[in-house]
Formats: structure tokens, sequence, C-alpha cells
């Protein structure tokens, strides 16, 4: 392998939207994620709408519901 053509790989700290952070190995100084395994539907079971465009509050106001 040559020498001084790879980037460093350095231990950093994850950190979820939900407030969960972890440590893995990365080239980035830092890690910042919106869904992680602790607040995944996949892995937490419950039911979590992820809307970033207001999608869903459109739609209920289009149909008169609530939440």
């Amino acid at each position: 392998m040559k020498k001084g053509i790879h980037p460093n790989y350095k231990r950093v700290m994850v950190t979820c939207a939900c407030g969960n952070t972890f440590e893995t190995g990365s080239t980035s100084d830092e890690i910042r994620t919106e869904i992680c395994s602790s607040c995944h539907p996949f892995f937490t079971g419950k039911q979590k709408i992820v809307d970033t465009e207001g999608r869903v509050e459109k739609f209920l106001q289009k149909y008169g519901m609530t939440r």
C-alpha cells in the first residue's frame, strides 16, 4: 500500500436527533443522523411518522382529521 494517500480513520461519536449517542470509526470528525436503532420503528415496534415537508398535516387539514 502506498503511504500518505489514505485518510485518517479515527473513533467518532454518532449523535441521533432523538439524543442517542454511540461511538464508531470514520474518516469524518462527527456524524449526525435523523434516525438510529433506538428510535427506528423497525427496531422499536412503534409507528413513528417522519414528515419533514408537512405532508401529514396537509392531509389532516384537507380531510378535517385530527391526530
